[in-house]
């Protein structure tokens, strides 16, 4: 929190919500409760929050599969980009039976290890079409901001 609110000192309290909902793990999870607890509304901090996470979600859906490809033919990288690979392969029927809902499913659920990068790559290395993925992760963070606007409001009511 002392980094955020160092960084507000340069920027704006709108621009910080945007910034800091735009990182991975973070995103709007984060975001929301870090501009109610710089003043904002929990409604604008909401709305700020969901834009900024959604700024990555295209250039996830359409630069994944590119830099995992590049990454694949690296000493380096090639165990890891498998791994990551074979687990979503793994989960790909799963995934492609309940298709657009397990998406939203995946990305809605307030939860670590969800939201829109996990639900962005598991869309980009499932070769989900772009018209499909991008309105089931909107979609789905629409609803995670809903659930945390609504948490964060009550719990910053009785603090």
């Amino acid at each position: 929190m002392g980094f955020i609110l160092k960084l507000t000192n340069y920027i704006s309290i709108e621009l910080t919500v945007l910034l800091t909902a735009a990182l991975p793990v973070v995103e709007l999870r984060g975001a929301i409760p870090v501009g109610i607890s710089l003043g904002l509304s929990p409604l604008h901090a909401a709305v700020l929050g969901f834009i900024g996470s959604m700024i990555p979600v295209p250039i996830i859906l359409f630069a994944a599969r590119p830099v995992f490809n590049y990454l694949r033919q690296t000493r380096l990288f090639r165990k890891l980009v498998g791994r990551l690979t074979d687990n979503s392969r793994r989960n790909r029927d799963k995934i492609q039976k309940y298709g657009v809902w397990g998406l939203i499913v995946l990305v809605a659920i307030p939860l670590p290890g969800t939201g829109v990068w996990s639900g962005s790559l598991a869309a980009a290395l499932l070769d989900m079409r772009f018209k499909l993925a991008f309105p089931a992760i909107l979609v789905g963070n629409l609803i995670a901001g809903i659930i945390i606007m609504a948490l964060s409001g009550e719990v910053f009511k009785l603090v």
